[in-house]
């Protein structure tokens, strides 16, 4: 019999979805800051074996209040994973306060028909009294579900929770080729790469006012013969002023970021790259539709 199913991983931000998608899927899928909305779209991972598959789904954390239109096509996408779920994961960490009427959880509740996963992130950072009073919680507030204690970081337990997954996944067929680990492009991630640079380097409002395009993105050879790949971005800010921040004195701050990019890219893609970045300014993109979907959020 061959096991298949769509997981679907959704929770507030910086409680590990993304680390825990990559620990899961055992590649680098999603872009880890400790940031708040590091993760803006929806991110499928592909996990297969012989007899079953795991089309796994990390997305953006829900965005309480939202300030901009992009916030709502990013809630949009957490609202999509109720849809299509055959597993849905609920991950929270310990250093996180619920209160039951949270929307979230008014949601979940309102999911029997399909097996549901309470996963506790970051156990390692407190004692176990206050893991007990988190555990008679969740029981609490989430009595359907399965409540897994976890560390993704250290991996503490991800391999349970691996097998538990895997355990309740309906029956069903191959969604994708078995050696594919994901829907997205290279291109994809390579802006994503970028923009992940963007979160650590700067500070403020820039990394949450900028957005990257790969306009190139070409293999090629060297002289040597080795391959090398040519990839042109550019990354867009909302203000002449957010401009000249990314770019800094003398484009100092902009040499940083690409070369810390390019060392990244050179791992993801196991080949050299020549990386070329640009920055342009487009004003209040976040809240303009047309950009929106040209951006991939619509």
């Amino acid at each position: 019999m061959h096991r298949s199913g769509f997981i679907n991983i959704i929770g507030h931000p910086n409680v590990g979805k993304s680390t825990l998608m990559n620990a899961l899927v055992g590649e680098r899928m999603s872009i880890i800051t400790n940031k708040p909305q590091t993760t803006r779209h929806r991110i499928i991972g592909i996990l297969s074996g012989e007899d079953f598959q795991m089309v796994l789904s990390d997305t953006p954390g829900i965005v309480e209040k939202p300030a901009y239109k992009m916030h709502n096509a990013m809630n949009s996408f957490v609202q999509s994973t109720f849809e299509d779920a055959d597993l849905m994961v609920l991950v929270t960490d310990v250093l996180e306060s619920y209160q039951p009427e949270d929307n979230l959880l008014v949601q979940l509740r309102k999911q029997i028909s399909i097996p549901m996963f309470v996963v506790l992130n970051k156990i390692d950072l407190v004692d176990e009294a206050k893991l007990e009073e988190l555990k008679t919680f969740w029981i609490e507030q989430l009595p359907q579900a399965t409540l897994i204690l976890i560390s993704a970081l250290k991996k503490t337990n991800t391999d349970l929770l691996l097998s538990t997954l895997k355990e309740n996944l309906p029956e069903g067929p191959e969604y994708y080729p078995k050696d594919q680990l994901t829907d997205r492009p290279e291109r994809f991630f390579v802006s994503e790469i970028i923009r992940e640079k963007i979160m650590l380097l700067y500070h403020q409002e820039i990394p949450y006012a900028t957005q990257v395009i790969v306009e190139d993105f070409k293999e090629d050879k060297t002289v040597g013969g080795k391959p090398i790949a040519r990839i042109s971005a550019t990354i867009f800010v909302e203000r002449d002023t957010q401009k000249s921040i990314l770019i800094g004195k003398s484009g100092v701050s902009i040499k940083k970021l690409g070369m810390d990019a390019r060392l990244d890219m050179e791992v993801f893609l196991e080949k050299k790259v020549f990386l070329e970045l640009f920055v342009k300014v487009k004003d209040n993109w976040r809240n303009d539709d047309y950009l929106l979907k040209q951006f991939g959020y619509k």
